[in-house]
């Protein structure tokens, strides 16, 4: 059981990087009123350590690396909604373009750790 192996997803370093980054983007969308486009990237990035507590807490490993690849898709949502935001000065290109970095680190995470996970 994974449980056993790691202990609580709260453990997993992709999962606390991808809440760290949740919380920025909902630090920087504080002011926008583009409800729309502000309301997705929330979405999409709380999907990221949503789905890595969701598939961490299945049954099964297969069922695991599955909210892992869905988790990397929100990832990449997220980048692109990221890219959109800084052309439309939402957010500064330096904040953005900081964001979309840690967007790419996690889902460099994701898939080291799904690489991995698929091996057992």
């Amino acid at each position: 059981m994974i449980e056993s192996e790691v202990g609580g997803f709260e453990d997993l370093l992709v999962w606390k990087e991808s809440m760290g980054l949740t919380i920025s983007i909902y630090e920087q969308l504080k002011l926008c009123k583009d409800y729309g486009l502000k309301d997705q990237m929330q979405r999409a990035a709380v999907s990221v350590p949503s789905n890595i507590a969701e598939g961490f807490e299945r049954q099964t490993n297969k069922e695991f690396v599955q909210f892992l690849y869905i988790s990397k898709g929100s990832c990449a949502e997220l980048r692109t909604q990221l890219y959109i935001a800084i052309k439309l000065n939402y957010i500064l290109q330096k904040e953005g373009m900081e964001l979309i970095k840690k967007a790419e680190g996690i889902s460099k995470m994701l898939f080291k750790l799904i690489a991995y996970r698929k091996k057992l």
